[in-house]
């Protein structure tokens, strides 16, 4: 490829809207092109890495038994409401109606086409196991786009689909798609950490994430993982042996009784005021989960996890509750607690979930839902509608392992991959079943284990880059090679630069000769901005019989021969 002739355009500055390095790099390079919020376009050097890595995961997919095929992208209502997903997804489903007012929707994922193909192919055991996959175009519409490709609406995805008929199976099919997967992000210079993490909309009772450590912004969740024993989890499913601490108030408090605590808003505040340690205050939060309120109590000094709070009382959204919203409620309770006086007692027809650290607090203090008092010497039995107890809470640095007991540490990780065990979510209620050995049906048991394409690409610049820009690994930059010829004017130049081009090209090298008539060091700035592994120079040192020859990932310069660069060149990135 001419560079005087490539499809693309180069920035001087980030944009404006660009909050993520892999978001600044990839528009100022020229790779994607916003069309609308959360949505854009994949220009020529961006779709050849797409197609890279979508070729790497082909190739792996098929290697483990997987078989492609493409399903609708829009996709009936029908099929949602045979899975109860059509009003329990939420608003990030894009409904539409077609021209005879049939209700459709943008497929953010397949989980029901692909349950109802099954259902009309697979009728035997004897066809099973089976592992059917797709490279496809998805729309989400996200309430907050952001983060370039990291958080679009419309998304490329690579998503499969296992049927087993029994447990055993699925287990065995999970185990290959992790084995799989690493060998994916392997490949695409992605290491990944495997982490145990929520199931979210998809549903299942094993899912696992496949993240890429970053120490960028772009990190979207935090993994905590133990270097002894190899336990990993994301933050919304990590758990934790929790460290010592003072749970008995008996020595602060002789007896149960209300107190005045005036302008104690805060945990901060009420602590000093009582001269306590935080953790004998019984922290109460409103929250708001599918418009219904929920308290959650956990012990003042820990944090709650929301999707762990969500998932205790079987929702789809969640959100912190708005002082309006606590007004309101508190009115209708009867009560005119303002937040920070907020308590259990007395919240009839509300639920409640108590978080696993309030099980062990004795003698403690707690909100009684009027303004400027507390409880204090407060114990479980004065609390009634404490029913049972949920791990709600947010695990912290420095917390013990679950499985060791040796200290977990904390990282951001970018997802790339999921998987799922599935089980009978889908094929039970949409009556998906096959005949058994013994002539009865049952319902398959699935899998389900996804990668973004699109995501992973982003991810790679979030983990490959420098101030000057993306540093592509080799097995999916759009390029391997440019060759730069300083003046496009010298003839001897010209002649070897085009040698060089010709002879990279015959040996299936993909290179691009940036014939521009540029200055040297805008040609320079090109290069390193879009992010070619090699960068070959033919310059004033041609007269001396070398070209400059620079590796992008580490920066080193060397000076050969032509040719001597060309058989290089071709070990380096054809044996890759």
């Amino acid at each position: 490829m001419k560079m005087s002739k490539m499809f693309v355009q180069t920035l001087r500055e980030f944009p404006s809207d660009a909050e993520v390095v892999s978001h600044k790099m990839l528009a100022r390079a020229g790779f994607i092109k916003k069309l609308t919020s959360g949505v854009y376009n994949y220009m020529p050097l961006m779709w050849r890495v797409l197609k890279k890595i979508e070729n790497i995961v082909r190739e792996e997919m098929d290697k483990a038994g997987a078989q492609e095929l493409l399903m609708p992208f829009v996709q009936p209502k029908e099929l949602w409401e045979e899975s109860g997903r059509w009003d329990a997804y939420g608003k990030e489903l894009m409904r539409l109606k077609d021209r005879h007012d049939r209700v459709m929707c943008l497929g953010p994922t397949h989980e029901e086409i692909i349950t109802a193909l099954a259902r009309d192919v697979l009728k035997s055991y004897k066809q099973m196991p089976v592992n059917l996959y797709q490279i496809q175009s998805k729309f989400r519409d996200e309430v907050r786009p952001r983060y370039g490709l990291l958080r679009g609406r419309e998304f490329i995805m690579k998503d499969a689909y296992s049927f087993d008929t029994s447990q055993e199976g699925l287990d065995k099919e999970y185990e290959n798609m992790a084995h799989a997967y690493t060998k994916i992000f392997n490949r695409c210079g992605l290491p990944t950490k495997m982490v145990q993490s929520d199931s979210g909309a998809i549903g299942g009772s094993v899912s696992h994430e496949f993240m890429v450590l970053t120490d960028t912004d772009a990190g979207e969740n935090d993994v905590f993982y133990c270097d002894e024993c190899g336990y990993a989890a994301n933050s919304n499913h990590a758990v934790s042996k929790l460290l010592p601490a003072e749970t008995d108030g008996a020595k602060y408090f002789s007896k149960t009784e209300i107190i005045d605590t005036p302008n104690t808003h805060s945990i901060e505040e009420l602590a000093e005021f009582l001269n306590i340690p935080s953790t004998l205050i019984l922290k109460t939060l409103v929250y708001i989960v599918d418009k219904n309120p929920v308290l959650a109590l956990i012990r003042a000094d820990k944090t709650v996890e929301e999707t762990k709070l969500m998932n205790a009382v079987g929702g789809n959204e969640i959100r912190i509750a708005s002082s309006a919203e606590i007004a309101e409620l508190m009115a209708e309770k009867g009560f005119d607690a303002v937040p920070g006086f907020i308590g259990p007692n007395g919240m009839t027809g509300i639920t409640i979930v108590a978080d696993e650290t309030v099980r062990d607090m004795k003698n403690f203090v707690v909100g009684v839902n009027q303004t400027d008092k507390h409880k204090v010497g407060a114990n479980l039995s004065d609390i009634p509608a404490i029913e049972n107890y949920v791990d709600i809470r947010l695990v912290e640095a420095g917390d013990f392992c679950p499985d060791c007991g040796k200290p977990l540490k904390v990282t951001q990780g970018i997802e790339v991959g999921n998987i799922f065990q599935l089980g009978t979510k889908y094929s039970a209620p949409m009556k998906a079943v096959y005949l058994d050995e013994n002539g009865k049906t049952k319902p398959y048991i699935m899998g389900c284990y996804g990668i973004g394409i699109s995501r992973t690409a982003a991810a790679a610049v979030e983990a490959h880059h420098d101030e000057h820009g993306i540093k592509w690994p080799i097995s999916i930059a759009p390029y391997h090679v440019v060759i730069v010829p300083v003046n496009i004017k010298d003839e001897l130049q010209m002649k070897v630069a085009n040698e060089m081009y010709e002879k990279l090209l015959s040996a299936g090298v993909e290179v691009v000769l940036d014939d521009r008539d540029e200055r040297a060091g805008v040609k320079f700035k090109d290069a390193d901005l879009i992010g070619f592994p090699f960068r070959v120079t033919v310059g004033k040192t041609i007269n001396e019989g070398f070209v400059e020859y620079k590796i992008r990932e580490t920066g080193e310069m060397l000076k050969l021969a032509p040719e001597e660069a060309v058989k290089d060149l071709i070990k380096e990135i054809l044996n890759k």
